[in-house]
């Protein structure tokens, strides 16, 4: 017995050794953490369970059968975040530069199972070769078995993705497909090809930081959420994050105690919006001061910045926030903000946390390029989107709500329960110019005649009372008084049951 415990010890001090000392060492000298020591600072102290640590490859080509580590390159299992189940692996680039091998993907694939079952969050630490060239297609159908589960898994629980370090090839479709994907600055990359590809290919010269960087992706292209500097805000924010979602669809949110009084006034609000209507102010003050002691958690802050989207409490409940942005392209929808928005809000509605929407919007983004970049079905995600949902949907217009961006934003049409204007809301198919410029073409000549039309227009139209009369808006509710009225709407809302008719999916317009 004394010499299997010995062999115990030593095999576990082999494996907790990964690639040894001096590749731990390189790896420290990168700015980046192990992944145990990843994983000891995500997880909450002593409550990491490992699964299969002395699971090794099964190759015997290319001299592989000499090189075997216990774990071979990832670390699995389960934990604790704040005191919430969560699953988790971390792929150790100290051995085999973190590639995936079959039994590696073996790993993964039994933690997501386990995880879907009990109904926990997985979240994967990403820091990755890519692909085990020595086992060949073996390696490839270990990547296909992660995608499946990731597949199955979508909208059941929820996957987060933290690129640690390279990510490329195969190895990027499995992020891609998770709900949300963070990524550190200087030293995490995804892309389908390397630079050198590129260059043979299409003659570019650039950088792997240029083509898939956490800059790049979390600014030009939308598909990181989040950049953050080093390891160790990554992982503090990501424990932050979670606290956020609810662990499966089969549950609610977790709720805070709430300490910011319900009944809180702002009456700043009251003038927050311009009354020069073509001036922009910036919606995150409403945001910040409406949810929780202004604690609100943005999602994509660098990409498609006219729109807001994150998450934040109101009374201790978590509620999806989406929000136009003034001061950003006036607030238009375009493609880039319609699909960073459509995909929050079909997560919200697959795990039941309610959205609020804050709308100022005066159309969608006028032009060829939008146009021939297919605008017309992007924007037509979001529509799809707020349709679709059934969880609670409040919103409140603050200023602008013109043409068919106003249907999209959450309407009364698009099965808003509750929907609010504020005082200085004006909802109309388009801006008082340029209706009066259509209406009355034959009096642009005559600026007199015109400046009079548009304001007549302006008086009948460009106010929210013509769709209070209708039924289309439940309230005009002063600004000042805003958090209160979301919190009793929410509240309200909170046993809202809602089916859309069956249907083996839906079939939104990608």
């Amino acid at each position: 017995m004394q010499e299997i415990l010995a062999k115990l010890d030593s095999m576990r001090a082999a494996a907790r050794l990964g690639g040894g000392e001096k590749r731990i060492a390189s790896q420290h000298a990168k700015g980046k953490l192990t992944a145990r020591e990843r994983i000891d600072l995500f997880l909450d102290e002593g409550s990491f369970e490992e699964f299969d640590m002395f699971v090794q490859h099964r190759c015997n080509d290319f001299g592989m059968e000499d090189q075997k580590v216990p774990g071979d390159g990832v670390v699995t299992g389960h934990g604790t975040v704040n005191g919430r189940l969560v699953f988790v692996f971390s792929q150790d680039f100290t051995v085999f530069g973190g590639s995936l091998s079959e039994a590696h993907a073996e790993k993964i694939c039994k933690i997501m199972d386990q995880a879907l079952k009990v109904g926990a969050p997985v979240i994967g630490l990403n820091d990755s070769g890519g692909a085990r060239i020595q086992e060949g297609v073996a390696s490839l159908g270990g990547y296909a078995e992660v995608f499946q589960r990731n597949v199955n898994a979508s909208g059941v629980i929820p996957q987060i993705s933290l690129i640690m370090g390279p990510c490329a090839g195969g190895a990027v479709y499995s992020p891609a497909m998770t709900d949300f994907i963070f990524m550190v600055k200087d030293s995490s990359y995804m892309f389908v090809t390397g630079p050198d590809v590129v260059k043979t290919v299409t003659h570019e010269v650039v950088t792997a930081e240029e083509l898939g960087g956490a800059v790049t992706h979390s600014s030009k292209s939308g598909v990181a959420d989040m950049a953050f500097e080093n390891d160790v805000e990554a992982l503090l924010q990501l424990r932050r994050f979670i606290d956020f979602l609810p662990a499966s669809n089969r549950e609610k949110a977790p709720e805070r105690p709430c300490t910011d009084p319900i009944d809180r006034d702002d009456l700043s609000l009251d003038t927050l919006v311009p009354e020069n209507p073509n001036k922009p102010y910036d919606m995150k003050e409403l945001i910040l001061k409406t949810v929780d002691e202004g604690d609100f958690f943005e999602l994509q802050p660098d990409y498609a910045k006219n729109i807001i989207i994150g998450f934040g409490r109101m009374n201790g409940t978590t509620v999806g926030i989406v929000a136009n942005q003034p001061m950003v392209l006036a607030g238009c929808l375009d493609i880039d903000s319609s699909k960073k928005a459509a995909r929050f809000v079909r997560f919200c509605d697959a795990f039941e946390i309610p959205i609020l929407t804050l709308v100022d919007v005066p159309g969608f983004m006028p032009g060829t390029s939008q146009e021939y970049n297919g605008i017309i079905k992007h924007g037509a995600k979001l529509l799809f989107a707020y349709a679709e949902a059934t969880v609670p949907k409040v919103t409140v217009i603050t200023r602008k709500a013109y043409g068919g961006a106003y249907d999209v934003m959450a309407s009364k049409h698009l099965r808003g329960d509750i929907n609010y204007a504020w005082p200085s809301s004006e909802i109309a198919v388009m801006g008082p110019k340029g209706a009066v410029e259509i209406i009355f073409r034959s009096d642009i000549g005559d600026a007199a005649k015109i400046e009079a039309r548009t304001e007549e227009y302006r008086q009948k139209f460009a106010n929210p009372f013509v769709a209070a009369s209708r039924g289309y808006i439940d309230d005009v509710i002063m600004p000042h008084g805003t958090r209160r009225r979301v919190i009793k709407a929410l509240s309200m809302l909170k046993n809202k049951q809602l089916q859309n008719p069956w249907r083996k999916h839906d079939n939104i317009p990608l």
